[in-house]
């Protein structure tokens, strides 16, 4: 006889009725007359119930043979149970082993170096802390799609091969036919902005690289950028967008994945507050307090990790530093007209010392300053002529930012590593697996 397969977490549907389960094993028992199995198929955990007098002999023998990781199919009569992993519990008639796996796993029921779990990332995504992490990065990359759509902004795929580059950080660069060198986009915003001229609001959302020989914990080789573009915004309609975006991001995650949270450990008191508005700092405040609290960081200088953990110490939600200095950001942000030493950018640093997750500028929108930022930039400026046509046909105020994915997911789950993030981590000295 044949009976319904079901995932995990629909056996609500079918308590008293029997059904096929289909999953890998993780953990395995028995007192000679009962045992126990428990499956994961990807939804969730289900402890299965073999009574030794009450199943064929060939079923009991197949439980002999199962080890950790075989994936099964099990078949058996639906019951709830509060005591049991996901509230239900299968009592089983049937088994069958569909994929053996051999007694060496590499990840056993021990402690595991960090070294040891990315060379078998492979495997490490299959425990439950990994795959917490994953179904949070899930959410909240549906919750940045859905931000977005309901506001009417068009989503724009840009290059990831090209000549021009947004950033003074270190470029992958390729040979590129006949037409020298391609880099790998550091952003998609230069791209975001041409489309913005055509359809108003707009946002990117895909991978971006940079060549940093980097080893923090914030940083990796290759990740996710999410870079809205909004025409006639300025610096503060922009500050407003990045504020909704973040709040309705982490609530969101509070929300839906409250239990993929509580099985990370994080102190859900601590998202809580993340709404607007968000304090904002004026970057020479921000050096005022950071030199009051020990650091050596001096005006016109870039503010490091451990100044911003300095700024938001006292904070309870993401903060806003705004106007920093010219020689220290891109050479596309607008100059501030209250002071030409700065420009109207911002950067958004989030609480418990996660540091920056946005980085944002309302954009230059005069074409000859423009033209001069390039030239002192020493940036070749036949690549970025494209790039300065929006400046001479029909010049508009613009303004967007960028939100690392990664960091997001790091913030929101209370990960102490980025590398934890993403699901097969880049970094200077790890291409593998």
């Amino acid at each position: 006889m044949t009976f319904p397969f079901a995932r995990i977490s629909e056996l609500h549907r079918y308590v008293g009725q029997t059904v096929t389960v289909r999953g890998w094993v993780t953990h395995l028992r028995s007192s000679g007359k009962v045992a126990f199995v428990v499956l994961r198929d990807g939804s969730g955990a289900l402890q299965c119930v073999l009574v030794k007098n009450a199943v064929p002999e060939p079923t009991w023998q197949r439980f002999a043979e199962l080890t950790v990781e075989t994936s099964a199919a099990v078949t058996g009569a639906v019951k709830a149970d509060a005591r049991a992993p996901g509230g239900y519990e299968l009592g089983v008639s049937e088994l069958e082993i569909l994929g053996a796996s051999p007694l060496d796993y590499p990840i056993q029921p021990k402690e595991h170096g960090v070294d040891f779990l990315l060379d078998n990332r492979h495997f490490w995504l299959r425990s439950p802390r990994q795959a917490a992490i994953m179904r949070v990065r899930n959410e909240i990359e549906q919750g940045i799609h859905d931000f977005f759509y309901e506001r009417d902004f068009v989503r724009i795929d840009t290059p990831i091969l090209t000549a021009a580059i947004g950033e003074r950080s270190g470029l992958f660069s390729t040979e590129y036919f006949d037409e020298g060198n391609a880099y790998l986009a550091q952003t998609g915003q230069l791209y975001g902005e041409a489309a913005a001229a055509a359809l108003g609001r707009i946002y990117t959302f895909g991978p971006t690289f940079r060549a940093e020989k980097s080893r923090t914990r914030r940083h990796l080789t290759e990740f996710w950028m999410i870079e809205p573009e909004v025409a006639f915004n300025d610096t503060h309609d922009n500050m407003r967008l990045q504020e909704e975006f973040v709040s309705y991001l982490v609530q969101r995650c509070v929300e839906r994945r409250r239990a993929e949270l509580e099985e990370l450990g994080r102190d859900l008191s601590k998202l809580a507050p993340v709404r607007p508005p968000f304090p904002r700092l004026d970057y020479g405040d921000a050096i005022e307090i950071v030199r009051r609290k020990g650091s050596e960081t001096k005006w016109g200088e870039d503010l490091g990790a451990e100044d911003e953990a300095l700024i938001v110490a006292d904070y309870d939600r993401p903060v806003f530093v705004c106007n920093y200095p010219k020689e220290a950001k891109a050479f596309y942000m607008k100059e501030n007209p209250a002071d030409p030493r700065t420009v109207l950018c911002d950067d958004l640093l989030a609480p418990e010392g996660y540091g920056e997750i946005i980085g944002g500028s309302q954009r230059e929108d005069d074409y000859d300053k423009l033209v001069e930022r390039i030239k002192h930039e020493g940036l070749p400026l036949d690549a970025y002529g494209w790039y300065l046509d929006l400046r001479k046909y029909g010049t508009f105020p613009h303004a967007g930012f960028g939100l690392g994915l990664e960091r997001t997911v790091a913030y929101i789950c209370g990960l102490q590593h980025i590398r934890e993030a993403v699901p097969f981590p880049r970094l200077m000295n790890r291409l593998r697996p």
